[in-house]
């Protein structure tokens, strides 16, 4: 006895057509969408600086109860880490220094934070020199001043 089985011959598929068109509507979605994210890397390293700039801030009105003033701009940020041997030197000097991790953090694009004391806008001023590492700048280039955070 032989069964007759019918195959039935129903391909599934997408069209040539069908597929265009979805490249087409996922090409346009990558171009909207791509220039937002691309941008926010950006905006979250100068959110980095601020929250930076305001922990090196606290370390440094730390030493100054400690110490009675801040450090000179001779002395800087490496005041925070290591005891200064030039200038006035601190009599209160922790062990250990005032930053956590033992070690002046670098701004999120790798540059040094610039100290200068006493400062022109406050008792001290601390820079970052934002994307391009140089003094200015417009948008992601432009300075961040502690003096400027709110």
């Amino acid at each position: 006895m032989k069964i007759n089985v019918k195959k039935k011959n129903n391909q599934a598929g997408f069209t040539l057509i069908e597929l265009m068109v979805v490249i087409v509507i996922l090409g346009v979605l990558a171009g909207l969408i791509i220039p937002r994210v691309m941008g926010r890397p950006d905006e979250a390293r100068q959110a980095k600086a601020k929250i930076q700039m305001e922990s090196i801030e606290t370390a440094l009105k730390l030493y100054r109860l400690d110490n009675g003033n801040y450090p000179s701009t001779e002395q800087g940020l490496k005041a925070l880490v290591e005891a200064p041997t030039v200038g006035a030197l601190p009599k209160n000097w922790r062990s250990g220094g005032y930053l956590e991790k033992g070690k002046i953090p670098k701004d999120p694009w790798g540059n040094e934070f610039v100290y200068i004391s006493p400062g022109t806008h406050g008792d001290f001023d601390l820079i970052c020199l934002g994307k391009d590492g140089e003094a200015g700048g417009e948008e992601f280039d432009a300075d961040i001043n502690n003096w400027e955070i709110e």
